[in-house]
Formats: C-alpha cells, sequence, structure tokens
C-alpha cells in the first residue's frame, strides 16, 4: 500500500510539473485551472467527489486482491482493470463537467432510447450475458456493458425535461413519457434486477414530487411501484427467499442467510478502530462477492466504526451539497437535475449500506465510487458531474439591484426545449396586452383651457397630494410634492408564459 502511495504521489507531482496547454488541462483531474473560479458548492463536491473516489480505490484493492488470486489471474485483475474503467470514467465526467446542461438536455432523448433498447437487448439469446440468475449485462466485443446503469444520467436528464415543463405539455405528450418511463423500469425489472427498478423509480418519483406534480397522483404510482414489486417478489423464487431470510437470518445461517450472516460478522468484527488496512478475514473465501455488492462489509472490518462513519459522512455532507445547491438554483427544470443527481448517488449508497448491515433485504445494488464494475463507475462518475455542472451554472444567476431606474434586466433565455415534448416559449398575445397597457400616456389633457401637459419623467413619476397631511390642512399650506415608491423588482427569473404555466406549480 505504501509503494501505490508513493507511486501516486510521484505521478500527480509528474503533471503537476509539466506545461499542459489551457484546453488540455480542463480535461486532466486537478489540473483544471478554472475550477478556482466556480463556485464554493462547485468545488467543494468536485475536490469531495475525487476523495470519494480515491478511498473506494483503497478498499477495493484491498477487497478483490484474495479473489484475483484464487481465480489464478493475479492479485490486481481486477484493480487493473478498475483503473481502466476510471480512466473512461474521468473522460466522461470531464465531457458531462465541462458541457452546458442546455447542450446535454438536446442530447439526453437520444441516450435515453439507445440505452432503453439495449435493456430490451439484454433478452435476446446471444447477446445477453447472464450472470447469479440475472440477465443484466451485454457484451459489445470483448466489453461486458450493463444498460441500465449506464441509463442512469440520461434518466436523470430527460426526467427532469418532463417533469419540469409538466404544466405545458398536451395530455398525449404526458402518457407518452410516462409510458416511455413505465417501459424502462418495466425492461430492467424483466431482467430481473429489482433494485434498480426500485431506485430509478423512486428516483423519479421524488423529481415529479419536488415538481409539483399533484399528490393524488403519485400516491396512486407509490400504490402502483410497491404492488408491482410484491408481484415480482411473488414470482421470483430467489427474491422470495432474500425477503425470508432477512427478517430471520439467524435461522438458517448456512443456507439462504449465509452471505448476510458473514457480512454481519465482518462488521462485527471490525470494532471501534478496525483491523487494518488488508488485514480483513472475511474477504478470504468466506463472504461471497465481496468486492461488489459486499464490499462495505470488508471496509467496516478493516477501519472499523471510525472508518464507517466517516463514510457516512461523506455522504451527509455530499447530500447536504447536493440540497443546497439545488435550493439556490434559479431554473427549475436544473434544480430537478440537481436533485435527481443526488438522490441516485446518495440513496444508492444508503441502500447498499442498509443491505450489508441487514436492515434492508439482499440486492444487486453496487456502492458508488466502491464497487468493482465498469459501468458503474462510468454512471457513478457522469451523475456527480452532472451535480458539479448544476453547482457551477446556478453561480450565474442575475443579480438586481435594489432601486431598478431603467428598463428591467433581459430574461434569461428558457431551456432550449426538444421537440418530442412540443413546448413553445414564445410569450401568449394576453401578456404582451396587459404590457402594453401599462404604459404611461403620451400627452395629458387638463380640464381647463384644453392645454397639453408634457409627460411625465418615466423612471419616477410624481404623485401631488389632493389633501396633504392633517398638520397642512390647519396651516393652510399647499402640501408637497411627493415622489412614488419605485417598483419593486424581484431577482428571481420568472418564466416568460406567466404564472398560469409556471413548471413550479
Amino acid at each position: 500500500m505504501t509503494s501505490f502511495l508513493l507511486i501516486f504521489a510521484i505521478l500527480a507531482s509528474t503533471f503537476a510539473g509539466l506545461d499542459f496547454p489551457v484546453n488540455l488541462r480542463r480535461f486532466i483531474p486537478f489540473l483544471d485551472p478554472s475550477v478556482q473560479d466556480w463556485s464554493f458548492e462547485a468545488r467543494l463536491l468536485y475536490r469531495l467527489t475525487f476523495a470519494w473516489l480515491f478511498v473506494g480505490l483503497v478498499v477495493l484493492f484491498s477487497a478483490s486482491y484474495h479473489v484475483g488470486v484464487v481465480e489464478n489471474v493475479g492479485g490486481l485483475f481486477y484493480f487493473s482493470r478498475q483503473l481502466l474503467w476510471v480512466g473512461v470514467g474521468l473522460v466522461a465526467f470531464c465531457g458531462v463537467l465541462h458541457t452546458s446542461l442546455q447542450k446535454q438536455f438536446k442530447l439526453a432523448p437520444f441516450g435515453f432510447f439507445l440505452f432503453l433498447l439495449l435493456i430490451f437487448a439484454t433478452r435476446i439469446p446471444g447477446l445477453g450475458e447472464s450472470a447469479y440468475g440475472a440477465t443484466r449485462w451485454i457484451k459489445i466485443g470483448p466489453i461486458p456493458l450493463q444498460p441500465s446503469e449506464l441509463m442512469k444520467p440520461f434518466l436523470i436528464l430527460q426526467g427532469a425535461l418532463v417533469f419540469g415543463y409538466w404544466s405545458r405539455l398536451s395530455l398525449r405528450d404526458r402518457l407518452q413519457w410516462l409510458g416511455l418511463f413505465s417501459l424502462t423500469l418495466l425492461g430492467i425489472l424483466i431482467q430481473p434486477n429489482l433494485s434498480t427498478t426500485s431506485l430509478s423509480g423512486m428516483s423519479l418519483w421524488l423529481m415529479a414530487l419536488a415538481a409539483g406534480l399533484p399528490l393524488s397522483s403519485l400516491g396512486l404510482t407509490a400504490f402502483g411501484g410497491v404492488g408491482l414489486a410484491a408481484i415480482s417478489v411473488s414470482l421470483n423464487e430467489y427474491q422470495l427467499k432474500r425477503v425470508t431470510s432477512f427478517l430471520d437470518p439467524w435461522s438458517d445461517p448456512l443456507g439462504d442467510a449465509f452471505q448476510l450472516v458473514q457480512s454481519l460478522i465482518a462488521i462485527g468484527s471490525g470494532g471501534v478502530g478496525g483491523a487494518g488496512f488488508g488485514l480483513s478475514q472475511q474477504k478470504l473465501s468466506y463472504l461471497p462477492i465481496q468486492h461488489t455488492d459486499f464490499i462495505f462489509s470488508i471496509y467496516a472490518e478493516e477501519y472499523g466504526l471510525v472508518g464507517s462513519l466517516f463514510l457516512i459522512g461523506i455522504l451527509m455532507t455530499y447530500s447536504f451539497l447536493g440540497l443546497r445547491v439545488s435550493l439556490k438554483t434559479v431554473d427549475p427544470i436544473r434544480r430537478l437535475v440537481a436533485i435527481g443527481a443526488t438522490v441516485f448517488l446518495v440513496g444508492q449508497s444508503l441502500l447498499n449500506i442498509g443491505v450489508a448491515t441487514g436492515v434492508l433485504p439482499t440486492t444487486g445494488l453496487p456502492l458508488p465510487m466502491f464497487s468493482y464494475g465498469g459501468s458503474s463507475m462510468i454512471a457513478s462518475l457522469m451523475i456527480s458531474a452532472l451535480l458539479i455542472r448544476v453547482a457551477r451554472e446556478s453561480q450565474g444567476a442575475d443579480v438586481i439591484p435594489l432601486y431598478a431606474e431603467a428598463t428591467p434586466p433581459p430574461l434569461r433565455p428558457p431551456i432550449s426545449q426538444p421537440r418530442s415534448l412540443q413546448i413553445f416559449s414564445s410569450p401568449p398575445a394576453s401578456s404582451a396586452k396587459s404590457a402594453s397597457s401599462r404604459r404611461l400616456p403620451s400627452t395629458q389633457t387638463s380640464r381647463s383651457g384644453g392645454r397639453t401637459k408634457p409627460d411625465l419623467p418615466p423612471r419616477l413619476p410624481v404623485q401631488t397630494s389632493t389633501l396633504g397631511s392633517r398638520s397642512q390642512r390647519r396651516l393652510g399650506s399647499q402640501p408637497r410634492p411627493r415622489a412614488a415608491v419605485p417598483p419593486k423588482t424581484s431577482s428571481v427569473w420568472r418564466w416568460p408564459l406567466g404564472n398560469s404555466s409556471n413548471p413550479r406549480r
């Protein structure tokens, strides 16, 4: 481990000393010169993501070494392959990070439909690859991919677009997109993959709740999702065994509950300070698939309660920053992207920890940034880049002075809308008519002699009181002209279509 850290430090110092072009340095982690210009939340999320990733690689090195030795592929086999996937994921991370969300919204439907087709392609004999009783992978040449994992970033973008423009969509468009989302969840469920289906459905449901959809519709949707999960558990025997073993794992510690019991033994063996790096006993062929779904158990055994609280602290900080970014974001579409990204990353991590500790039934959800797997690593880095991108764009809000004397500042242009959503951004005629009716008249005719008075100054119109104050009426003095209060302006950007079409309602 000391040699690994030394090599990492040498490489970091070497790359830091090289004179890279500015455009190239933007795509190399730790060398991006534009990070200093980002908002506080974006910079903290950026550094926290790489801290999370570094800790995950260290834990994977320890958890996967014995597996590689037992399988006669070498102790560094899984770790070296994971480094390759991290490299691919960082390229996607930098691409998402330096691409505006407006362009990403245009590309979201293409990625959504592509991975929707690949999800159903896993059911085609010869294309889908089965493992642990599920067909979730598809081989493109020698590279295995899991489409349900790679679908997550595009599901966030497309869900934010649909639910953000919900009030402006026709009934036909609403039903079409709800049908496509349901088809996506159904395709993941029949693999079977109940855990990813539940996570994706929960994330879409929370995004719809944040968008202000009716609670009655959301309640019916939640009730239908729970019923569908119950049907899936009753039809799949292995899912039913997982639920029964979760309720009483010590009734069959050598059978269906063997994995959960070994996980609990590993977590309990860690104590407060842990056994130390690389000194886990449960990873020596006692705990199955310890480098993927149950990697948290090895982490808790080696680093104890202190290390577990440290990881939970990272997750809580991440969720706090994600919530802060969503609250600071003026645009409701970008707010939904931040909420979806936070739910996918933090929610999936908490579900994985809950499974390892016996709080939830055993599922196949990987721990983001920790578990071995290329598709999960790429998806996790892309989702974190989406959250950082929202934090970067949220700092560009218009600042309006306290007393606006001239014309109001120009409205921020709305997000380009895909044609499939059938959204029109031109303001209606009623708003233009109401705006023209508020203009001041060009001339005013006096009642006495028919003479025209010049226009009052448009910036600060003067209003003269006809009665004056009580003391002025008593003394018979002339009332003093009083300036009108300047109109109040709001720094919150409002949609150009009026309150009736505000997607936040």
